[in-house]
């Protein structure tokens, strides 16, 4: 319990840099006996030192986070961060436009391909792409801009359902003969 409110006093003491003014905890506060915090420079990883009730001390140090690199071929890398979530943005924008097309014409996929939906797909294909290579070529990632409610996970989850659902809707089509609705 000691040793659990002396971590908690040090995460958020001023030496550790949480803490704003006014918090009256300092570094006198915090026994010297039981924790050692060491300056860290911004470029090193994190090394925590703390005495354990026995006088053993145990180290545990964080590897420092590697850079992701922003180079075209490493976003566009089979396991690069771009692939999956362009096609998945992609797959969402062509389901709702498969199935508003089929609903306010009557075509079913097939048709509205041979029909000048080639062009249209080539368009929307460049323009997401570029859009989305833009942010993470500068080194910005999906995760750090995901909100609870439009989190990245979710937006992976639907381009997934909607790459199933686009492959499912030509797939029935196709042995149904017709529209689906």
């Amino acid at each position: 319990m000691a040793t659990s409110s002396v971590m908690q006093s040090i995460m958020v003491s001023p030496a550790a840099g949480v803490a704003t003014k006014g918090t009256g905890l300092s570094r006198s506060t915090i026994p010297r006996s039981s924790c050692y915090l060491p300056r860290q420079g911004r470029n090193s990883g994190l090394l925590v030192r703390c005495m354990a009730k026995g006088g053993q001390k145990d180290e545990v140090e964080s590897p420092p986070k590697a850079k992701v690199s922003t180079g075209l071929f490493d976003l566009l890398a089979f396991k690069g961060p771009a692939p999956e979530r362009i096609n998945g943005r992609l797959a969402m924008i062509g389901f709702v436009a498969a199935i508003a097309v089929e609903l306010s014409k009557g075509e079913d996929v097939f048709a509205q391909i041979s029909n000048g939906g080639i062009p249209w797909f080539l368009l929307t294909t460049g323009v997401l792409s570029v859009a989305s290579l833009i942010p993470l070529s500068n080194g910005v990632s999906v995760e750090s801009k995901s909100k609870p409610f439009w989190s990245s996970d979710a937006e992976m989850l639907n381009g997934r359902f909607a790459m199933l659902g686009l492959v499912a809707l030509a797939l029935t089509e196709y042995v149904k003969g017709g529209t689906l609705v």
